[in-house]
């Protein structure tokens, strides 16, 4: 039996389904913006920035961005256009592919993060209490882990 929403429930889960959408509308205009980068690419460029050597093997990349494989390999095709990532062979098995980050990539994502950084904050932080971001920060995570636990399953 269908457990419908109350309408308090309703009303949380559409004002948290616009946020969201809203938010990430505007934190990838910003980036497009003043750096000519998608959510996506900004993503790609600090997950390899964050990584030692600056370089992650494609498969495990494409673990940690949230889009399918086929986006992920268009999106790093892009950024080796513009010579901001190159592929390498993996030494220890020759089939696989590394993603690694070039020095114009680091310079592209050190030249976007304050501006992605201060829209995250006017736009999300700032509106959170700080005796509320623990609290916050718990739900997500707990919706975060929930649902990679059922993808796992399925």
């Amino acid at each position: 039996m269908t457990r419908w929403l109350t309408a308090d429930e309703q009303v949380a889960w559409r004002h948290f389904l616009r946020s969201t959408v809203l938010l990430t509308q505007r934190l990838d205009e910003g980036l497009e913006r003043r750096n000519d980068l998608t959510g996506t690419d900004y993503e790609i460029l600090v997950i390899l920035s964050e990584t030692p050597d600056h370089r992650l093997r494609m498969s495990d990349l494409a673990d940690q961005v949230l889009v399918s494989r086929s986006r992920l390999t268009y999106r790093i095709d892009q950024l080796v256009r513009r010579g901001f990532v190159e592929r390498q062979t993996c030494e220890s098995d020759g089939r696989g592919l590394h993603a690694s980050l070039t020095d114009a990539g680091l310079a592209a994502i050190r030249a976007a993060a304050p501006g992605h950084v201060d829209d995250v904050r006017r736009h999300l932080i700032d509106h959170i209490d700080p005796s509320l971001l623990p609290a916050f920060t718990e739900l997500f995570r707990r919706v975060e882990q929930s649902i990679g636990d059922s993808q796992q399953v399925g």
